[in-house]
């Protein structure tokens, strides 16, 4: 059934979006880590997020059959972690889980001494983990310039394997902030790993179970980023984040710097107030491709031109991302332009609609990036329940700052 929610414009902001969810990234990876050292931890703080609750679920799960629904990070976290265990699973997820590539995970894997086959296309899920005889390799090329993910899960599953495991990253390494958050939560249950430019290295070591407390979610803060932008007034306050934070979209504070965003901290909480902006822009989103729509909907609204490099992974996300950014920006007469496989450039609009009715394509990034919008027209959402995959309180938050939401 189609749904959707209309969202009357509302121009002045202040507030604290006291639902920010906690980062679902720590989350996840402090699950199988913790379930690698024994499940005994104590873990605070853990994201709401849907996909945290699935890890939640699934890490322990005695079920044949794993069904990670949409969860791009379970999916890759979860056929490691069950593959070093040597659990017979099937990993299997929603339709467009079944187009997203898990091949050179499965490669890399296989290589390590895990039987794995295809049940349906082949690199694709879904796949069945059978059997893990033992470690047959120490060392293993893998390519750095499709998702930090795999990566992240090699890394994690590295301690326990006998003889440790060297990963040899080729091409140009992505969202290496991620990768090195890996590396400090290992650290922070007890594994040290070096990380070179183009190698990671994992002596064989124990986890050892410790409490940890999750912070907030950088992510789920890049939205009210773009509220902040938007507004023709904003004072609006985050809680539970880090200035010094392990997430790599903590750029958002350097990026929004030159989109009219200031970003301080004060009494535990980050203030957000506006200031002035460049006309144009120029970002690499290697590292953080998780905030390109955001900035993208914050540069076509605004009438600033962005010069973007790094969007290459959002190819392969929860849904086409260029594509989809494409399509929704042309009803605000922006447009994003490809000029060749590294290039774009976001062409703002001369003039926003009134209104504007944007579709989702089953991505939480797409609902929450275009949301903003509603401080300068009214808006339409649909499939507004896509949101519960990172910040299920999103539209709760939104209220509390006054927006007036209807079916």
């Amino acid at each position: 059934m189609r749904t959707s929610i209309k969202i009357k414009r509302t121009p002045v902001l202040s507030g604290e979006a006291v639902m920010l969810p906690a980062s679902k990234s720590i989350s996840n990876r402090a699950l199988i880590i913790d379930a690698l050292a024994g499940g005994t931890s104590k873990l605070h703080n853990l994201s709401d997020a849907n996909d945290t609750q699935l890890m939640l679920r699934l890490v322990n799960s005695s079920e044949r059959v794993i069904d990670v629904e949409d969860a791009g990070t379970t999916m890759r976290f979860l056929t490691a972690y069950f593959s070093v265990t040597n659990q017979h699973k099937v990993l299997t997820g929603t339709s467009r889980m079944k187009e997203r590539p898990i091949g050179i995970l499965v490669d890399a894997l296989r290589l390590l001494g895990v039987e794995i086959t295809y049940l349906g296309s082949e690199g694709y899920p879904p796949h069945e983990i059978k059997s893990f005889a033992g470690q047959k390799a120490d060392k293993i090329q893998i390519r750095g310039d499709v998702s930090s993910q795999y990566i992240s899960a090699l890394m994690m599953i590295a301690p326990v394997l006998p003889k440790g495991l060297t990963l040899e990253l080729t091409g140009k390494v992505g969202s290496r902030p991620y990768i090195e958050m890996t590396a400090a939560l290992m650290k922070h249950f007890g594994v040290v790993c070096t990380l070179q430019a183009d190698k990671v290295i994992v002596p064989h070591q124990s986890y050892a179970p410790t409490s940890f407390t999750v912070e907030s979610d950088w992510s789920a803060a890049s939205y009210w980023f773009s509220f902040a932008a938007l507004a023709s007034q904003a004072a609006i306050r985050l809680p539970r984040l880090s200035l010094t934070s392990l997430q790599g979209d903590s750029k958002i504070t350097g990026i929004m710097a030159s989109l009219g965003v200031e970003a301080q901290m004060e009494n535990g909480l980050l203030q957000l107030t506006k200031k002035d902006f460049g006309k144009d822009l120029r970002w690499d989103f290697t590292d953080c491709p998780d905030l390109a729509q955001t900035v993208a909907v914050i540069c076509g609204a605004t009438g600033v031109t962005g010069y973007f490099t790094g969007l290459q992974s959002l190819r392969i996300k929860e849904t086409d991302r260029i594509a989809a950014l494409q399509n929704e920006l042309r009803k605000i007469g922006a447009d994003l332009i490809e000029h060749d496989e590294a290039h774009w450039t976001l062409m703002p609009s001369s003039s926003l609609p009134n209104t504007a009715s944007f579709e989702t394509y089953k991505d939480h990034r797409m609902a929450m990036a275009f949301a903003p919008l509603a401080t300068l027209m009214d808006v339409e959402i649909e499939d507004p329940d896509v949101v519960r995959k990172s910040y299920p309180n999103f539209w709760k938050d939104m209220s509390s700052f006054g927006f007036r939401i209807s079916n």
